[in-house]
Parts: structure tokens; C-alpha cells; sequence
């Protein structure tokens, strides 16, 4: 179950592999000396291999068990994009209502907090192979009865809960693993990189190919092509990975052990920051896109024009993080996340000119390329959660995020509804821009801080 592909998104068993300690983090990707996923360049990528060339994306695609959990992703965030679009089209069919097939994208953000809060003890509590394959089985066994003739609407919008409150726990799981498969230094940056670049391009295609797919199908029948990719996912993820053990070995209540995980990440001042500047940003970023549609009949663009608007963002995040990727040290790419922080909303106080099509599209693209600032924010995340949080962690990161984004597109429409479009997107330009100088003002004061409060974590 992939991270929502509307993210810069989308979506993610560190030490768990070595069978001493539970918190064996530090060693886990450069120590394992001869076996076939031992990733033998990330133990030399750290301080002086990365800094003297990047490593590019190429790299990452050499470990064998990342490629499985890049497959594996692409399949399941195809089954994702599909059942969206099918669901969208079958609740319509059913009801006729506009605002009840909207309301099956809306499903697809609200129930993350629910997910990211009280089941992310799974993420550590739980082998991460295991947990990955579970919940793509769940979401097969979710989306099934959706296809099923006669499913009443109410259960459908049920099943599509069920599927948002088991992606944050995915999506948390799959991004620690990757520290385990690829270190947890540049390798792992990139990996993250890419798979946030796949969720991206998934907007520019995969909702045209799901448009393609309903004219040679029924909703119901599309649904069935989800239930298959999420079934190869699990099948990759069961034979492409190896097994790790679990982080903690806790025999607590799972809510309670959730909860407590949470204080505890949220307790630590560099860790906070950090959460605050992966979430506070995209929660004014989305504010054009789900303005597009009254713009656009503003400008009298039509459908196409429409289309480009919602293109352009993703565009420029892709751009960015590509380039950022292959061309930039880790060193550079740390070095610019706090000026990208706070630029990367400027280019909406454009809007406030009132611009046409073209520099609507030019400023939207600007606002997606300094996105890039994630890729320096993930490392300094990674180095900041102790090994034995970082499941939760990881969890925690994409609830927020997916709930900021709903949030921050319902603040949207009722701002625009009181002041207009380009009033709205330039208050979001503004004050995002302030919020992100404040937060990246407090980033600079706890630098040096990665595990200073580490104490208090540990409770």
C-alpha cells in the first residue's frame, strides 16, 4: 500500500536484521560483509565516498532488495491510483451525487491520523517483511468486496477507510526498511527520493491510464485490477526481502505502545523541528491545487487548462528532485534544505498579480522544484530518530503529512470562498512563508542536537 500518490507523496526494519539487539542501527546496512542484499556500498558512502562524487540513482538500483520494494511500490500505488478513479466513477454511477463521489477522495486523507496514531506500534513491534505483506493482503482483501455486485455504499466508503487507516502503517514500515536495505545515509535519501518521485509521476499518468482502463471496463472490474497489484506486491515484498526481526520486543497494548511512541518522538525538541518542516509546508503547497478548477474557469482555460494546472506542481517537484538527486553531494543537499524551506512557497505570492496561464503554470513549477529541500530534511531525520522509534517514527511522518494536506485543502476552499483564488493562494504563499522562516530559524538552533534529548525519549 503505497503513500498517496497526491504527496510529494507518496508513502514507507532498520537494525532489525541484526540478531543481537533490537537497536543494532548504526550497523545494519554497511556491516553485513558478504551476503547477496548486504549492500556493499553503503558503508563507503557515508562520510568521504559520497563527498567526493554523487553517488547518483543508479546506485540505489543496484541493491537487489530495493529494487523489489521499488516494484513492489509501483505496483501498489498503480492499484491505488486505479481504485480512486474507479471508486470515484462507481459511487457517481450509484448515487448520482457529486459530492459523494468527492468524498472518496477526501476518505483517502482523513483516516490517516487515525492509522499514523494508534497502529504505529506495528511498525516496531512487528518483523517489517511481515508487516509489509500484511497490510498489502488487507488492502487486496479491502478493495475485493468493492468489486463485488450489489456492495452497498455504505460499506464501500467503509472499505475505503479501512485502506487509508492501513497506508500510514505501510508507508511508515517501508520507509525504515529502507534504512535497513540501503543504510541510513545517502543510499537512503535516495531511495526515498525515488520513490517520492514515482507518486509524483503518478499524477501526470496514472490517472489519465485509469481514465483509459474505464473505457474498456466496469468500476467494478477495474477494482479487481487493484486487488491484483496489491496481491504481486506482497508477493515481492515476501520473496524480494529478507527477513528482519522486530525493533522492540514491548508486550504492551498496541494503542498504548502507539501513544507512548509518539510523546516520545514528539518530546525530543530536533526530532519535532523536523516533522514540523516535512508537514507545515505542503499544507499551504496544495493550496493551487485545490484551488485549480475555480482558476481555471477564471481564466477561461477549459479542461486542458485544468489539466496543465494540476500537472505543473508535480513537474516541478519531479524536476527538482531529480536534479537535486543526481547532481548534488549529500553535503550540498543538507546545506540547502533551510534556504529551500524558506523559498519554496514564494513564487504563490505571484498570484497575487493575477497572472494567465503560462506564468501560472512557470510559478507553480518554481513552488514544486523547492520540494528538493527533502531529500537534505529525510537525512536529517534518519540521524535524529533513535533506532528503536524509527518504525513509529516513520509512521507518524506519513499521517501527518497526508492529514496536513487534507487540512490544508479544506483551509483553501473556505479562504478563497470569502476573498477569491488569487487572494487565497497568495495569503498561502505568505504566510507558509513565514511559518516555514520560523521553523527553519528553530531548525538552526537545535543543529548539533541529533540525540541530545534521547534520554527523555527513552523514557
Amino acid at each position: 500500500m503505497p503513500e498517496q500518490p497526491t504527496t510529494a507523496n507518496d508513502q514507507p526494519a532498520t537494525a532489525t536484521d541484526q540478531p543481537a539487539t533490537a537497536n543494532a542501527r548504526p550497523a545494519t546496512a554497511t556491516d553485513q560483509p558478504a551476503t547477496a542484499n548486504a549492500r556493499p556500498a553503503t558503508a563507503t558512502e557515508q562520510p568521504t565516498a559520497a563527498t567526493a562524487r554523487p553517488p547518483g540513482y543508479a546506485r540505489v538500483f543496484a541493491v537487489p532488495e530495493f529494487r523489489a520494494v521499488f516494484a513492489a511500490h509501483l505496483l501498489s500505488l498503480l492499484g491505488v491510483v486505479v481504485a480512486e478513479i474507479a471508486l470515484s466513477v462507481l459511487v457517481y454511477d450509484l448515487t448520482g451525487s457529486p459530492l459523494l463521489s468527492a468524498l472518496t477522495f477526501a476518505l483517502g486523507f482523513l483516516p490517516y491520523v487515525v492509522g499514523g496514531t494508534l497502529l504505529a506500534g506495528v511498525a516496531d513491534r512487528y518483523p517489517a517483511r511481515r508487516v509489509l505483506v500484511v497490510c498489502d493482503l488487507v488492502c487486496a482483501a479491502c478493495v475485493l468486496p468493492m468489486a463485488a455486485p450489489g456492495t452497498p455504499l455504505v460499506a464501500l466508503l467503509a472499505l475505503r477507510c479501512c485502506l487509508a487507516v492501513v497506508s500510514p502503517v505501510f508507508a511508515g514500515t517501508r520507509m525504515a526498511t529502507l534504512a535497513d536495505i540501503l543504510g541510513d545515509g545517502d543510499l537512503f535519501v535516495l531511495g526515498r527520493s525515488l520513490l517520492r518521485i514515482t507518486s509524483q509521476s503518478a499524477l501526470l499518468a496514472g490517472y489519465g491510464l485509469g481514465g483509459l482502463l474505464l473505457t474498456a471496463a466496469s468500476p467494478r472490474q477495474a477494482l479487481l485490477v487493484t486487488v491484483g497489484t496489491f496481491l504481486a506486491s506482497a508477493v515481492l515484498l515476501r520473496l524480494g526481502t529478507r527477513r528482519r526481526p522486530a525493533r522492540t520486543r514491548s508486550g504492551g497494548a498496541l494503542v498504548t505502545e502507539s501513544l507512548k511512541g509518539a510523546r516520545q518522538i514528539l518530546a525530543d525538541r530536533r526530532v519535532r523541528v523536523l516533522m514540523l518542516l516535512f508537514w507545515v509546508p505542503p499544507m499551504f503547497t496544495v493550496a493551487p491545487e485545490a484551488l485549480a478548477a475555480p482558476y481555471a474557469d477564471d481564466l477561461g482555460a477549459g479542461p486542458v487548462g485544468l489539466g496543465l494546472l494540476m500537472c505543473a506542481l508535480p513537474v516541478g517537484t519531479i524536476a527538482g528532485e531529480l536534479y537535486a538527486g543526481a547532481r548534488l553531494r549529500p553535503a550540498a543537499r543538507e546545506r540547502i534544505v533551510l534556504p529551500l524551506v524558506c523559498l519554496t512557497l514564494l513564487p504563490y505570492l505571484g498570484y497575487a498579480l493575477r497572472p494567465g496561464l503560462p506564468l501560472s503554470l512557470l510559478l507553480l513549477a518554481l513552488a514544486g522544484a523547492g520540494s528538493a529541500y527533502t531529500l537534505g530534511l529525510d537525512q536529517w531525520l534518519v540521524r535524529a530518530v533513535p533506532e528503536e522509534l524509527r518504525g513509529r517514527a516513520m509512521t507518524l511522518l506519513t499521517a501527518g503529512l497526508m492529514t496536513v494536506q487534507g487540512l490544508g485543502m479544506a483551509l483553501a476552499g473556505v479562504v478563497a470562498e470569502f476573498v477569491g483564488v488569487t487572494a487565497a493562494v497568495t495569503a498561502a504563499g505568505l504566510v507558509g512563508t513565514a511559518c516555514c522562516a520560523v521553523l527553519a530559524w528553530e531548525a538552526r538552533r537545535t543543529e548539533g542536537r541529533d540525540g541530545a534529548d534521547r534520554d527523555m525519549t527513552d523514557g
